[in-house]
């Protein structure tokens, strides 16, 4: 189905481009979003702030093992069941681990290790929760309204994330970290409850515009999603934005975590730095999302949302390289993850819809977790390297990310190029030929 089919009935519109047989799912989509990044944002800086005394290089390894040792058994949940049950299971075993960390986290030994588990398991919640959440939403939404709904609904996530930040600022100096992590496991429950009030309405859409049943079994093998991207230009486009956009994520990361190392030695300030920060960032996300992101989208497509923040970063850099002052940092810190979040994402996702089931959740998800974790743990180690050998010189260190942003750029350069010849719209085509340029293996 094509965007133009798409468009309301009728020049039937409403508040955001939904109309009122839409409103219900975009409603819960938001609500679903919302509340796992609110979830998550009152995980992350108690994160941030556990993992200060730890070499991230080591934490972002460990992570990496973990990713693949679970995307096999993510891959056969999958293959095996339908999204009706294999998405609740997903999120209820992460709420059960927050329940044992919540007890684990109040022990008084082994903090060290205690420490670099919480971290690690954090840090894979998040790639794998949000990757499920996009590959859910790449399914029950075509194209048009992925264009029209995707801003709004990162604008759910985004007020979520500012919500999660305000509460671990606030609480945790009254509350105590191990009970902050009961606040995001009841934040939870409710994006649990919003995807049993999203399976009926995807069915009834499908039904409504003649798409195969998204209920099925997508079968295949359990690695099936790495065979694919061997197979696809598109997804191979996928993988190197991902890992460049990793690259520059990780520099800036590594670089901040280094500033705050010296200068706020205290867990629970470092915790209120990171919280301040991310409402800072999310701030300018949700303007963004709320303004510009469907007006780009819909009228222009992806070029200038791929674009865009690739230029801010690669200026940044440049800006840092010649004067590395603290507050340049952090603005461009928060600069990269607006754009991040707020232009880059949803053009990305948005181009999911395009593509076949197995794509939507399987490739999507490898890229989203091993291609991710991958790329974090080459640049942990290459920063961790670099900043030995230069003394941790940030001129040197801001010129390396000049070149990972030029990266990056091509990469998205090459992603507008190969999403041309995507179909308008793969949902019809699921189960039967392929829905993406193939190139050689």
């Amino acid at each position: 189905m094509s965007a133009v089919a798409d468009l309301p009935a009728g020049g039937e519109r409403r508040w955001l481009g939904a109309t009122r047989a839409e409103w219900p799912a975009l409603l819960w989509s938001f609500v679903y979003f919302f509340s796992l990044l609110a979830g998550y944002f009152v995980l992350r800086p108690l994160r941030d702030a556990i993992g200060t005394g730890h070499r991230l290089e080591w934490l972002f390894s460990g992570t990496f093992v973990v990713m693949l040792l679970l995307v096999p058994v993510y891959g056969a949940l999958v293959a095996r069941l339908p999204r009706r049950r294999f998405l609740p299971i997903v999120y209820g075993f992460f709420i059960a681990c927050i329940g044992v960390f919540h007890v684990q986290l109040q022990l008084e030994t082994g903090a060290t290790i205690r420490g670099a588990a919480f971290f690690i398991w954090v840090a894979v919640f998040n790639l794998f929760a949000v990757s499920v959440f996009w590959s859910f939403m790449s399914d029950i939404f075509s194209t048009g309204q992925a264009k029209r709904f995707y801003g709004a609904i990162g604008a759910g996530g985004t007020s979520g994330a500012m919500v999660g930040s305000l509460l671990t600022m606030n609480l945790v100096d009254d509350l105590g970290v191990p009970n902050m992590l009961l606040v995001s496991a009841a934040l939870l429950s409710v994006s649990f409850v919003a995807i049993l009030k999203l399976v009926p309405w995807a069915r009834a859409q499908e039904r409504r515009l003649g798409w195969r049943p998204g209920e099925d079994a997508i079968g295949g093998s359990v690695f099936g999603g790495a065979k694919l991207i061997l197979g696809s230009r598109f997804l191979q486009t996928a993988c190197l934005l991902m890992f460049f956009g990793v690259g520059v994520g990780t520099w800036l990361y590594n670089l901040q975590q280094g500033y705050a190392r010296v200068a706020i030695p205290d867990a629970a300030e470092r915790a209120q730095f990171f919280s301040r920060l991310d409402l800072a960032i999310n701030f300018i996300v949700v303007v963004i999302q709320l303004t510009l992101t469907r007006i780009l989208l819909v009228r222009y497509g992806v070029a200038p949302m791929l674009l865009i923040p690739v230029v801010f970063v690669a200026l940044g850099f440049v800006a840092l390289s010649a004067n590395p002052l603290p507050a340049l940092l952090a603005a461009i810190q928060i600069g990269s993850r607006a754009g991040s979040f707020a232009l880059l994402q949803p053009a990305r996702e948005s181009l999911f819809t395009r593509v076949d089931r197995e794509s939507r959740y399987k490739s999507k998800n490898f890229i989203d977790t091993v291609i991710y974790r991958g790329g974090d743990v080459a640049f942990a180690w290459a920063f961790a390297f670099l900043s030995a050998a230069w003394a941790g010189s940030v001129p040197w260190l801001a010129a390396v990310g000049v070149g990972l942003a030029l990266a990056m750029g091509g990469a998205a350069i090459w992603m507008i190029r190969e999403q041309r010849r995507l179909p308008a719209d793969a949902h019809g085509a699921d189960h039967e030929a392929p829905a993406i340029p193939r190139g050689p293996a």
